[in-house]
């Protein structure tokens, strides 16, 4: 066979891919009409968006048709879940049921901001009324507030306690909640200012969300819990998790989730910098696993300092896991300067054991997230 002849049937190949791919638009198109009715037909009665059941049946059933046709399950499943992200959007879209139309207004400290304005949309989408307080605002504070069922500081964790002190005439039923990344000292303020239904919540999530599927947003309760019931619902309804903790032991977990990540990415960051390294040569040379990595910490420096500094420098606690951290990281330099790598593979296989099996989780999750750091290169 020679090149043209080679060609001739690349050509027509080619030509069953291009008319293959032109049914799958369609087809796509076709499904997405549908997810779109499931979502307003959800609406109507108040469904989750988010049903974890139906996916995983949808997701084991397709799996298994895939082996019977000779098709990787980790193809197939790759494929659906992107298509139900985009099937959640568009569900999304038809709004959400309202659990509770006895609420009188909805306020939200902060509201015009990029997290607040996140959860004023989902009211909104409900049918709840919605205002917003924002700091020229204060003069007419006490209009705003008159008749709030739900009043939400979403402020910069800085000026969180003096808006919070800010809130001492809001009526007695009214449920007050803050979403800062810190609880004890908030929760705390709330309590002392507010006699009604008090509590914190800590959205864990960024404002670049589409919408709450699969998210977490952590409570601590204060006070009235059989009050704000109804507040744990609707983020329910919105497709979001709802996980309850103590906001001590909530401040003590972000110290190590939040505070020391972000200051070890920041400290590595600053490193890099420092040293002079060339960055468009470690993309170039960066395996998928570092370039991850490094996606990691760029998306930090692409964001607001301030954020990242109100984090950190929340609690003066946050210094001391901050120093152990430091020593830890010495102790083990000394192993690899002292060429102690007997030590060195007992501390490894220490933490290894003590990350049971979340160890081998990890990595099949982290399979796929290598997959699309690879997907995303640009050349």
């Amino acid at each position: 066979m020679d090149t043209k002849q080679v060609a001739q049937k690349l050509s027509a190949l080619r030509e069953q891919i291009d008319d293959i791919d032109s049914q799958l638009v369609q087809l796509l198109a076709k499904r997405r009409i549908v997810t779109t009715k499931v979502g307003e037909l959800k609406s109507k009665v108040g469904m989750p968006i988010f049903a974890p059941e139906r996916e995983t049946e949808l997701l084991t059933k397709r799996r298994e048709q895939a082996k019977t046709v000779g098709l990787c399950p980790d193809l197939i499943e790759d494929v659906l879940r992107r298509l139900m992200r985009d099937s959640y959007v568009s569900q999304d879209a038809s709004g959400y049921r309202c659990v509770n139309t006895d609420c009188n207004k909805v306020v939200v400290v902060g509201g015009a901001g990029q997290l607040g304005h996140v959860f004023v949309d989902l009211f909104q989408r409900s049918n709840y009324q919605v205002a917003i307080l924002e700091q020229d605002d204060w003069q007419n504070s006490d209009t705003i507030l008159n008749e709030a069922s739900l009043v939400i500081v979403a402020v910069p964790i800085r000026l969180t306690s003096q808006i919070i002190n800010k809130l001492n005439n809001l009526p007695k039923e009214c449920i007050l909640a803050d979403i800062t990344s810190v609880k004890e000292s908030p929760l705390y303020e709330m309590l002392n200012i507010h006699s009604g239904p008090v509590l914190g919540l800590h959205p864990m999530f960024g404002p670049d969300v589409s919408g709450l599927i699969k998210q977490t947003i952590i409570v601590c309760d204060g006070r009235g819990a059989d009050k704000y019931q109804w507040l744990l619902e609707q983020f329910r309804v919105w497709g979001a998790k709802t996980y309850s903790v103590d906001a001590t032991a909530h401040d003590q977990a972000m110290s190590m989730v939040q505070v020391m990540r972000h200051f070890s990415t920041i400290a590595y960051g600053y490193h890099l910098m420092t040293e002079g390294a060339d960055i468009a040569q470690l993309v170039e040379m960066s395996s998928p696993i570092y370039r991850l990595e490094l996606i990691m910490v760029g998306r930090l420096f692409a964001q607001d300092p301030i954020l990242y500094t109100d984090i950190i420098f929340a609690d003066k606690d946050n210094v001391a896991m901050m120093k152990r951290f430091a020593y830890r990281f010495l102790e083990l330099l000394e192993d690899v300067e002292m060429s102690d790598k007997a030590a060195f593979v007992t501390m490894f296989n220490q933490v290894a054991d003590w990350f049971g099996d979340y160890a081998e989780l990890f990595l099949q999750e982290s399979k796929g997230m290598l997959l699309k750091a690879t997907e995303l290169k640009r050349d």
